[in-house]
């Protein structure tokens, strides 16, 4: 069983309680809410920060919560904004580039069980 003061554990989640974490430089991220099976985690970046082109087993659903983000999925490139989607299939390679300031809101099936690690 998990910790009751995590987010998995919790039915309903305040963000102001949940702390940030910096796992490459001008990205932060939130993990919201999550169990075995799903997770939702908030990510900011400044202006020019890049999450780096890299693949994982899990499905992938991101929104565009704020901002514009050049999104490259399997060698293929877009310019998203706010309230715009993508959707990424597992081992796929992707990134995506903050061509402003703005936040993500990620969904995976199943959880990132390395963000809950700190990676």
């Amino acid at each position: 069983m998990m910790d009751s003061d995590t987010p998995a554990t919790r039915l309903f989640i305040k963000s102001d309680d949940i702390a940030w974490k910096s796992p490459d430089k001008g990205i932060t991220r939130q993990i919201l809410g999550y169990d075995d099976s799903l997770m939702l985690v908030r990510v900011r970046f400044e202006q020019g920060a890049a999450g780096v082109m890299h693949n994982h087993p899990h499905r992938q659903v991101t929104y565009v919560e704020s901002g514009s983000f050049e999104v490259s999925i399997d060698g293929k490139k877009e310019t998203l904004k706010t309230g715009d989607s993508f959707f990424v299939p597992p081992e796929v390679a992707h990134g995506a580039l903050a061509l402003e300031e703005g936040c993500l809101i990620d969904v995976f099936a199943p959880a990132r069980e390395s963000f809950l690690e700190g990676k």
